[in-house]
């Protein structure tokens, strides 16, 4: 049985149960993992460690113990957004230059530990919701989070690309789906899914994942 791991922030961590490692959470993962298991019984076993509130640095610092040590067939990684977010609410944030050197080193170091591992990337979002409006603490709030949110994006694309990894892009699935309903329909302040965004992003992996069937582990 193959084992696929989905690494990221709150938006793969969704409040799943960490006492217990087999604990999906509530969100796309779990939504994907019910697919994959239900459509493809007994071929894959799915885990989720993503941790709320990670940026790209949190999870390099983590690497040993949640991904190279569980050697998944299968790594999806959705992480960025606190990157940006952390700068505007602690100046906590990580730079286009800084999150690109780190995200190299990760996928490095998965493919120097793991060389049978795939590695699914999927780009950051962001929408202008609640919480993401600017305010007058940050007047242009919104401005610097689209903004740096679509660096980053475009920063893990052009990885994917170096080092030929499949690639997913939640920003322009968001867009397109805003057509339909409103913002606070797919979040609840913009960045965090409601479960029709949670949909968005399944449906979107799961097309991802279909590109790594074609090339088997």
């Amino acid at each position: 049985m193959k084992t696929i791991l989905f690494q990221g922030d709150s938006i793969t961590d969704a409040g799943r149960y960490r006492a217990n490692p087999d604990s999906m959470g509530s969100g796309y993962a779990s939504m994907a993992a019910g697919w994959i298991e239900y459509e493809k019984p007994g071929q894959y076993h799915c885990l989720n460690r993503g941790i709320g509130g990670n940026r790209v640095t949190d999870l390099y610092a983590r690497i040993r113990e949640d991904l190279i040590n569980l050697k998944p067939d299968i790594v999806s990684i959705l992480i960025g957004v606190n990157d940006v977010w952390s700068d505007v609410s602690d100046n906590m944030g990580n730079a286009p230059e800084k999150f690109e050197w780190v995200y190299r080193k990760i996928i490095q170091e998965i493919q120097e530990e793991l060389p049978n591992t795939k590695i699914l990337l999927l780009g950051p979002y962001v929408l202008e919701g609640q919480g993401t409006c600017s305010n007058e603490e940050f007047p242009h709030r919104w401005e610097f989070m689209r903004d740096g949110v679509a660096k980053l994006a475009e920063v893990t694309e052009n990885l994917a690309r170096e080092f030929s990894l499949a690639y997913v892009p939640l920003q322009e699935a968001f867009n397109e789906v805003l057509k339909k309903a409103p913002v606070e329909y797919w979040t609840f302040e913009g960045v965090h899914p409601t479960p029709a965004g949670y949909e968005v992003i399944k449906r979107q992996w799961l097309q991802g994942f279909a590109m790594l069937e074609k090339d088997p582990v």
